[in-house]
């Protein structure tokens, strides 16, 4: 799999590239990411990329020259690109999972300022918010739906991790312990301990139904 992320600001990406995860998938050769500086393509003497919008308003405005030259320069059949913007669908890890599975090249355009030139959105295959509020640009989106994708692709992480992370099956994820087994009152559930793993994983799904009944009722409301 290939990412390419348009940024202004390069550096908010690359750091989030060389730990963890995502590190390790491209060392693996599992993904390719590459962090786009779309002002490199501005075609004015000044490299500028944005400008007042037509009509007045407040703020400074994404020309749409450098994104679509961008966009010439990298795209290809295989491409599928995606905006961040608020105005786009929520995403989840549905989304997640299809892009993951089905895509082989994303691009992902980070918007900035007050906005964009309504014209870049026709460049568009996906807009994508990731709530309802309001981020500076759409870096962080950006190494969010990065992420998400990342560490679904196979090789990544370890298949059982995945089939019973938060959101499988609309259910979020059970509850986990570790050693040591009494900390401060707080003692790790006896089923846990019995060695039946039959009965474990019984309870482990238990637990996940009463967690989304408790937590998350919509996800519960999803799955029906």
């Amino acid at each position: 799999m290939r990412i390419d992320i348009l940024t202004l600001f390069p550096d908010m990406v690359k750091g989030f590239l060389n730990e963890s995860i995502i590190k390790r998938s491209i060392d693996k050769g599992l993904v390719t990411i590459n962090v786009i500086n779309f002002r490199e393509y501005s075609k004015l003497s000044n490299s500028q990329v944005d400008d007042t919008p037509y009509g007045g308003g407040a703020g400074m405005v994404l020309r749409c020259e450098p994104i679509f030259e961008c966009l010439d320069d990298i795209k290809t059949p295989e491409s599928f690109v995606i905006l961040t913007t608020p105005d786009g669908i929520k995403y989840n890890q549905s989304v997640a999972k299809d892009l993951s599975l089905n895509k082989s090249h994303i691009i992902i355009i980070c918007g900035h300022y007050e906005g964009f030139d309504e014209r870049i959105r026709t460049l568009c295959d996906m807009e994508i918010s990731l709530g309802d509020y309001i981020l500076t640009g759409g870096e962080l989106a950006a190494c969010v739906i990065t992420d998400s994708i990342t560490r679904l692709v196979d090789g990544a992480i370890n298949k059982e991790s995945l089939d019973s992370e938060s959101f499988t099956d609309n259910l979020l994820d059970y509850p986990t312990y570790t050693r040591p087994r009494e900390y401060r009152g707080l003692e790790v559930p006896d089923i846990l301990l019995s060695g039946d793993h039959k009965k474990i994983d019984e309870w482990r799904n238990k637990k996940r139904i009463e967690k989304t009944m408790e937590r998350r009722p919509d996800l519960l409301e999803k799955g029906r």
